[in-house]
């Protein structure tokens, strides 16, 4: 089974990865991949871009070079209270989906209680489709209520493959990411396998995730990767 789908990718403009939206889409292509989600980081991440940079996205077209383009941002939860980079209206506008995390330089470590909180209200923000690599143990989390409210709202939970890399700046992630593969099996959520790419080579590449995937004997069917109709369906394509 192969997928299809990465939506947790950046370019230069996010300040610290290292390839353009065209090398990307060649190594997007290159690995099989006929949907590609460009991510960059909202502006509160040192060296993010202006808010200015989302607006333009439009000019991005919808499809090149034979793989669907679609327009989203990592954005950075700032408080207990959910709240994420500013974005205005006609940013907003121009994008097809955010993906919400926790960065320790935008956003202190607390206590499990407050940290999911932060997750949880984040989930209400308008056009957070995706919990970006909620794995790490510096973020203590309650994962029964996050699956139960990813559940609720239809909004999946990241199986981040660069926290799983032998050079990741996350603590605990396996352990974590073990845990709520087993909540979101017994409540029937589904999850999104994300490269986290930060520079071309590595688009498209699950190797880490598909690998845990198989270890905890997740279903297939709740990994929406591999389904173009629910990716149709629920990125609205």
């Amino acid at each position: 089974m192969k997928a299809i789908l990465d939506m947790h990718t950046h370019t230069v403009a996010s300040g610290h990865a290292y390839s353009t939206i065209h090398e990307n889409i060649q190594f997007a292509k290159k690995h099989g991949i006929k949907v590609l989600g460009t991510s960059d980081h909202g502006s509160t991440m040192p060296g993010g871009p202006a808010v200015y940079f989302f607006n333009n996205l439009k000019v991005l077209p919808r499809e090149m070079d034979g793989v669907r383009i679609l327009r989203g941002m990592e954005a950075n939860i700032l408080d207990v209270d959910g709240n994420i980079d500013e974005l205005d209206s006609r940013a907003l506008a121009c994008l097809d989906y955010l993906i919400a995390s926790l960065h320790t330089v935008c956003i202190e470590p607390s206590s499990k209680e407050d940290n999911t909180k932060a997750i949880l209200n984040a989930m209400d923000q308008e056009k957070v489709k995706i919990i970006g690599h909620p794995d790490d143990s510096r973020y203590e989390l309650d994962y029964e209520a996050i699956v139960k409210k990813a559940k609720e709202k239809n909004i999946l939970l990241e199986v981040n493959n660069s926290s799983l890399s032998p050079n990741t700046s996350r603590e605990g992630a396996r352990e974590n990411i073990m845990k709520y593969l087993e909540l979101c099996k017994k409540y029937g959520a589904r999850v999104i396998m994300g490269t986290d790419s930060h520079i071309c080579y590595d688009i498209g590449v699950f190797q880490h995730a598909e690998q845990i995937i198989e270890e905890a004997n997740f279903p297939k069917e709740l990994v929406i990767n591999y389904w173009e109709d629910q990716i149709v369906e629920f990125f609205e394509i």
